[in-house]
């Protein structure tokens, strides 16, 4: 499944994309807010990421122009009708929209399939994440803390759930 933007397209991943993964998620800016908070080794790109990107609910994606990988988006299962919203962009391609521009693209697509709701999860410091959730439509739904083995930078903040109905517009 392909869906495309004004200046996106989004497509399933393959096999070969491992390179792209290994640039995005092997960067320390872009997994500061995640999981860890270290980059993802080459070895675990291949051995987790790879399949779990494969089974389906993420999309690669490139700008139209330039046909460069700029991140990924994810629309994965997350109950019956709902699915969790999720985004990783590389930092060549912040501060230009396609966040913003990919997340709506799949909010959208959500409805389309019939979705009912569309949730997305992010730490409460990471407010750039948070300005495109809201931006695309989700409202803050509530804050919570979670045990981590070993926290990252403002973990002590919590994480913050992010929710649409899709029936309502509502959260």
């Amino acid at each position: 499944m392909i869906v495309e933007t004004g200046r996106l397209v989004l497509r399933g991943f393959v096999e070969s994309d491992v390179e792209s993964l290994v640039w995005l998620l092997g960067e320390p800016r872009v997994m500061r807010y995640i999981e860890d908070g270290k980059p993802v080794s080459r070895a675990d790109v291949e051995r987790v990421v790879l399949p779990k990107v494969l089974a389906g609910g993420w999309w690669a994606a490139h700008e139209k122009a330039s046909g460069a990988f700029v991140g990924w988006f994810e629309l994965s299962p997350a109950g019956p009708g709902a699915a969790e919203l999720g985004y990783r962009l590389h930092p060549d391609f912040w501060g230009r929209g396609y966040a913003t521009e990919g997340a709506s693209a799949l909010v959208e697509h959500g409805r389309a399939i019939g979705l009912t709701r569309v949730v997305a999860f992010a730490m409460a410091v990471n407010t750039g994440s948070r300005r495109v959730l809201e931006k695309v439509g989700l409202r803050h739904v509530r804050t919570f803390h979670e045990e981590w083995p070993d926290p990252i930078e403002g973990a002590e903040h919590g994480d913050v759930e992010y929710a649409l109905d899709l029936r309502s517009d509502a959260p």
